[in-house]
């Protein structure tokens, strides 16, 4: 009966979400037909516009279900609640322009499909805003809450007992703490009693009006709660454990399954998959118009190098990429073709610290090397290095091998994600920065990535090139 009435309210949000849909449809043509067709030109007949509907409507359905806008917000926050709603908009968006410039249907306004997405986004987010306010209100007020019962009487079930206490919105209401030990009665910060022993569960969840079992236990109770946790199946109840089993600093715990077996995985670079996609995606577009943009300084750089020195046009290296790869990074040669060979004679100029070796006035660079490195144009070859997947546009500098053999453990980090043609290293003082804090403003990268970040990186890394920063 409960899944039944969860699946109807499920279906009923889909149908009111289409339906708002379809009026910002209606709303967004009004808007651009009424209001700035003087400025941006007449519309076609709505009639002629009523099969963009046609495709918009199942598409967000599917949409929306598969980013899981649906699933339960009870413990959520209202921006994750929200996210669903923007990449259904986002996604359906770029799909049915997509879809229309393939098939070159231009009687479609793109000004409108703009503006119907934003609309559309505004209108589902304000609902689904009420829809959170609401139910965190009555909440609040002891209605529509789901009662536990916690198993551990530990210092960490009672910080997990006074979450849920501070989170009255949550509706979620603790009816006591179970232990293993069969005496004794023991009180606790919030009021609750031992409401009996572990060999009690049983007895507690069958005579208790109970929706879910919290198992919050040392790993060394794992064996003793096999058989409770077996009972709350038998007996149709949600069990659940905290599995905060390791004291992580900078690892996000997640329950993975692969093929039926449940995995609990801590995940140092808790990154979104959808996020990540996305980030690949740029990526190649990016990188692919860059080199097309770029062709005639390619061609120009390819003569002067070939007219300034001997030696091949491109200097490829072996550099490590995620999680310690190998691969061949592409520049375009900047110096002597025996420079590797006389590196140690310069040794004693290196001007960075730790395993990296840097020259401000390197003597092995050519002339036309140094305009190519002064205006960074050395790294362009490094866009097909990205359209290959061995590195992004932003991201950790790829190291040598044999300074990642000189790394210390933390500093191994960086290499968790794919390295970058620039990065916040790059943009923050290059060669004035020391190893050490090198490491750890890419770490830092790592650890708060997003997509704006990227972007804010990228329009930083444009005037350092402008400007000639790069030797």
């Amino acid at each position: 009966m409960l899944k039944e009435n969860n699946k109807l309210i499920k279906n009923t949000l889909l149908v009111f979400d289409i339906g708002i849909t379809a009026i910002s449809f209606f709303m967004a043509y009004h808007l651009r037909a009424s209001y700035w067709g003087h400025i941006l030109g007449p519309l076609q007949a709505t009639s002629a516009y009523l099969f963009v509907l046609y495709l918009v409507l199942p598409l967000w359905a599917v949409l929306l279900v598969f980013y899981g806008s649906y699933d339960s917000i009870r413990t959520k926050s209202f921006l994750s609640t929200t996210l669903p709603i923007i990449k259904t908009v986002l996604t359906g968006g770029v799909a049915i322009m997509t879809a229309l410039y393939i098939f070159r249907l231009e009687v479609i306004s793109r000004s409108f499909l703009i503006l119907f997405m934003s609309v559309n986004g505004i209108l589902l987010i304000s609902l689904k805003g009420l829809i959170y306010s609401f139910s965190h209100h009555i909440r609040k007020k002891g209605y529509n809450y789901r009662t536990v019962v916690i198993v551990g009487t530990g210092p960490r079930a009672e910080e997990f007992a006074g979450l849920l206490n501070e989170h009255k919105e949550w509706g979620i209401k603790v009816l006591g703490f179970v232990d293993h030990e069969e005496h004794g009665t023991k009180k606790n910060n919030f009021k609750l009693d031992k409401i009996g022993h572990l060999n009690q569960l049983k007895q507690i969840i069958t005579t208790l009006q109970i929706d879910e079992v919290i198992f919050v236990v040392p790993l060394s109770w794992l064996d003793k709660i096999e058989e409770q946790i077996l009972n709350c199946e038998r007996i149709g109840i949600k069990a659940s454990i905290a599995a905060d089993f390791y004291p992580h600093t900078i690892a996000k715990t997640t329950i993975e399954n692969l093929q039926g077996w449940p995995l609990l995985a801590f995940n140092p670079t808790p990154h979104i998959d959808e996020a990540m996609a996305f980030k690949r995606a740029f990526d190649l577009a990016v990188s692919s118009i860059l080199l097309l943009l770029s062709s005639p300084v390619f061609l120009a750089s390819i003569i002067g190098i070939k007219l300034s020195s001997k030696g091949p046009v491109f200097f490829r290296q072996e550099r490590c990429g995620l999680n310690g790869r190998r691969f061949n990074v592409l520049k375009f040669r900047t110096m002597v073709a025996n420079a590797d060979e006389i590196k140690k004679k310069f040794a004693h100029l290196n001007e960075m610290s730790g395993p990296v070796f840097k020259i401000k006035d390197d003597p092995r660079i050519t002339g036309v090397g140094r305009f190519l490195r002064k205006y960074s144009l050395d790294e362009l070859p490094q866009l097909i290095n990205v359209l290959m997947g061995d590195m992004s546009l932003v991201g950790p500098r790829p190291p040598l091998p044999e300074e990642v053999e000189k790394y210390k453990l933390w500093q191994r980090r960086r290499l968790s994600v794919r390295p970058g043609i620039t990065c916040s290293w790059q943009v923050n003082g290059r060669n004035k920065i020391g190893f050490d804090e090198w490491m750890k403003l890419d770490l830092e990268y790592i650890d708060r990535w997003s997509f704006s970040q990227d972007m804010k990186i990228i329009l930083k890394t444009i005037p350092a090139v402008i400007k000639g920063t790069g030797v």
